[in-house]
C-alpha cells in the first residue's frame, strides 16, 4: 500500500501481526491469515454433523462445523476434504461451495470459504491434531437452527453456514456463490 510503513511484530504458524503506520499518523494493527475453509457435513438422512470444540482463546467449548486453515499450495477444495476427514472421519462424495466471508475485517484479513459436504463415507476415526478437544454429534437442521436462535451456537462461521444452507432448503437454489 502506497504511503504506508509496515512492520511485523509477530510471525507464527497460523497468523502474523503487522503494524501499519498511515501517512496521516494513524496506526492500524493487522492480523494476517492465509485463509480457511468451513464445512457443513450433511448425512444422507438430512441430519448434520457438528462438533463440540474447546477453544482456549475464550476458555470454553463451542458448537461448530469442521474448519481449518488452508495450507501453502493447497486448494480450498483439498483443504475442505482434508479438514473434514481429520475432524470427523468422513470423506465427502460431493463438496458444494456455498460462499465466503471475512470473519473480523476490522483487524484481520482471514477469508473463510464455505462448503456443504454430502454423500459422506466414514473412512476413519477422527485424528484430533495438536491436542484439539473435539466431540462429534449429529442433529437435525431444525435442532441446529433452534440452537442458533437460543445462542447455544455462538460461532460465527457455523451460523453463516447454517443460514446459507437453511435458505437453500427453503427452495432458494441461488445460495451457491
Amino acid at each position: 500500500m502506497e504511503g504506508v510503513r509496515s512492520r511485523y511484530v509477530y510471525k507464527g504458524k497460523v497468523i502474523a501481526v503487522r503494524v501499519d503506520e498511515l501517512e496521516d499518523g494513524r496506526v492500524r494493527e493487522v492480523v494476517e491469515h492465509n485463509g480457511s475453509v468451513a464445512i457443513l457435513p450433511v448425512l444422507d438422512d438430512g441430519r448434520i454433523v457438528l462438533e463440540r470444540h474447546y477453544r482456549h482463546a475464550i476458555g470454553k467449548e463451542l458448537i461448530e462445523i469442521p474448519a481449518g486453515k488452508v495450507e501453502e499450495g493447497e486448494s480450498i477444495e483439498e483443504c475442505a476434504q482434508r479438514e473434514l476427514v481429520e475432524e470427523t472421519g468422513y470423506r465427502a462424495g460431493r463438496l458444494e461451495y456455498i460462499g465466503k466471508c471475512y470473519m473480523t475485517p476490522g483487524y484481520c484479513n482471514e477469508l473463510i470459504h464455505f462448503f456443504v459436504a454430502s454423500n459422506l463415507e466414514r473412512i476413519s476415526s477422527t485424528s484430533n491434531e495438536d491436542g484439539e478437544e473435539i466431540d462429534l454429534f449429529v442433529i437435525s437442521m431444525d435442532e441446529a437452527i433452534e440452537k442458533a436462535l437460543t445462542n447455544e451456537i455462538e460461532d460465527a462461521k457455523t451460523l453463516y453456514a447454517l443460514l446459507r444452507y437453511a435458505i437453500y432448503l427453503r427452495g432458494n437454489k441461488r445460495y451457491v456463490s
